[in-house]
């Protein structure tokens, strides 16, 4: 079955790159770059004086189109490729980064996941890192890693590059676009939690992972986080203000309407999942969750 999957997930993304007529590589800001084969995954890349720095691998397809974008743009080696969190969807491809004699890192948690969930196109990052904090330097640009602890998935990283002022997010935020489906690997309360920190944190412009404005590849910034944190607080506060109403909550995925997001990617598909996930975590407790064990 998982054989199944990877196949397939891999004709999808050459079936969507050779469709895809868009710019892959988008400079966002000087030797600064958003990458996409088809705007449905996102990476960042940065060239330096020393080499470059990549965020995101995502898969080989993807890793390698990007590989030679990088090629085309700079002839520097490729020297760090940062991984965001442990799923399968984002943390695949980086096998194509280590034979370019790059070093893929990963938090301690996204590892220890990797390592104990094998996937055809993923190997364990060369490098992990633990805590909550750990700078990256490279021909002069500094990277900052911010582990804000639970959200999404396993060892969750924001990147942030201070003197530009660039943040690349993975999954935690993505603009115009209700929450995915049944709102996979999100624990919603330290979600919001997260959205409240990244808010403090020094960039002015970010590239998300997924992207459903109509120019996915151009930077976006703290707007859009504000944007996903009032959606999953309106998600919450209509479900409460139905339950007051009296109505049985099983009933309420299907009369709550958040008619302020009905045009955002999703919502008729959708919100009827986000909701039914509301009404899980505001019975059973938040999930999924474990202790704290990153040295705060």
């Amino acid at each position: 079955m998982r054989s199944f999957l990877f196949i397939t997930l891999l004709l999808f993304s050459l079936f969507s790159w050779a469709k895809s007529t868009e710019k892959k590589a988008f400079e966002i800001a000087k030797d600064i770059y958003s990458f996409s084969i088809d705007g449905e995954y996102i990476s960042m890349f940065v060239v330096t004086a020393d080499g470059v720095i990549v965020f995101e691998t995502m898969n080989s397809v993807h890793a390698k189109a990007m590989v030679k974008a990088i090629k085309d743009i700079t002839s520097q080696p490729i020297k760090y490729a940062f991984q965001s969190h442990n799923h399968w969807d984002h943390a695949s491809g980086g096998q194509v980064f280590l034979n370019e004699g790059a070093m893929t890192i990963a938090h301690a948690e996204a590892t220890a996941w990797i390592v104990a969930n094998p996937y055809q196109d993923m190997v364990a990052p060369k490098k992990s890192w633990s805590g909550n904090r750990k700078d990256f330097e490279l021909g002069g640009v500094k990277v900052e890693l911010h582990y804000l602890g639970m959200n999404h998935g396993l060892g969750m990283t924001v990147f942030v590059l201070p003197q530009s002022k660039i943040a690349y997010i993975a999954d935690i935020v993505t603009p115009n676009r209700i929450i995915f489906s049944v709102v996979p690997d999100f624990n919603l309360r330290e979600w919001e939690r997260s959205l409240k920190e990244i808010l403090n944190l020094n960039f002015d412009k970010a590239i998300f992972s997924h992207n459903e404005n109509k120019t996915p590849l151009a930077a976006g910034g703290k707007e859009e986080v504000v944007a996903q944190l009032q959606y999953l607080q309106d998600l919450r506060a209509g479900f409460y203000e139905h339950l007051r109403k009296g109505t049985n909550p099983m009933l309420i995925p299907k009369t709550l309407k958040l008619p302020k997001y009905k045009d955002w990617v999703g919502y008729d598909d959708w919100l009827e999942m986000n909701i039914w996930r509301i009404l899980v975590d505001e019975f059973m407790g938040p999930f999924p969750w474990r202790p704290d064990n990153s040295g705060k």
